[in-house]
């Protein structure tokens, strides 16, 4: 038995493309945008940070005292002219060049002019005070006829009876001290250490010239207190002329 195939006439059509079946996708879930709540650690971490920075700035800030910020000095000329020659009369009026003795003053202390009397009397010479507490000073006296220095307690005697203010400090006193000092030309000082309760004060006494110097620096309590360290410059710096 013969079987019979049909024959397909195959004719020529374009070709088409059937496009390969893919399995169905499931679109992907949407995304919901949920509120973000503010994150109290980063929140905490930024506040320790910012409150770390400004502490430091502080401490920048803040800087130990420069040299800058130290006193500063002039130096006063002192001629010890008596009062016959009391500014320049009858003598060279350049303080420089006939000084007999100089000491240093704080930068903002005042001088304080001292009249022909009170340089005659007492033989104050010069006198300068801090502006803001008038008994925080230092001021000069000088007497002649003095070849050599007497013994300590003489000396503190003799000075007081001509200065009241002296003679008060000494009787209301807890402690009066002395001692003998020589500068590196051998020239002899005394010192003297005056500790009250209401004030302090630091004498230095020398002869030269045939004459008795004696260099004041007298405080407040408070005063001495806080410038103790300004006040014992001071006190160190009074030299006569030729030892310094």
């Amino acid at each position: 038995m013969v079987t019979m195939f049909s024959t397909t006439n195959v004719t020529n059509t374009p070709n088409t493309t059937i496009p390969s079946l893919k399995p169905p996708q499931t679109p992907p879930p949407s995304r919901t945008h949920l509120p973000i709540p503010p994150s109290k650690p980063l929140l905490t971490t930024l506040t320790a940070t910012l409150t770390a920075t400004a502490a430091a700035a502080a401490i920048l800030t803040v800087t130990p005292p420069s040299l800058a910020d130290s006193p500063t000095y002039q130096i006063y000329y002192g001629t010890a002219a008596s009062a016959a020659n009391y500014g320049g009369y009858g003598g060279n009026s350049d303080k420089k060049a006939s000084a007999e003795y100089v000491y240093d003053v704080p930068d903002g202390w005042k001088e304080r002019l001292v009249s022909k009397v009170e340089k005659g009397t007492n033989g104050t010479d010069s006198e300068f005070y801090n502006p803001k507490k008038k008994t925080e000073k230092e001021y000069l006296t000088f007497l002649g006829g003095y070849r050599q220095l007497a013994p300590r307690d003489v000396i503190l005697n003799n000075l007081a009876l001509s200065d009241v203010n002296l003679q008060d400090l000494i009787a209301s006193a807890d402690s009066v001290t002395s001692e003998e000092k020589k500068d590196d030309k051998g020239q002899v000082y005394y010192v003297y250490e005056i500790d009250g309760v209401a004030a302090h004060s630091l004498i230095s006494v020398t002869c030269a010239n045939n004459k008795l110097y004696a260099h004041f620096v007298n405080a407040p309590t408070p005063e001495w207190n806080r410038d103790n360290d300004m006040l014992k410059h001071v006190h160190e710096s009074f030299k006569t002329v030729g030892n310094y």
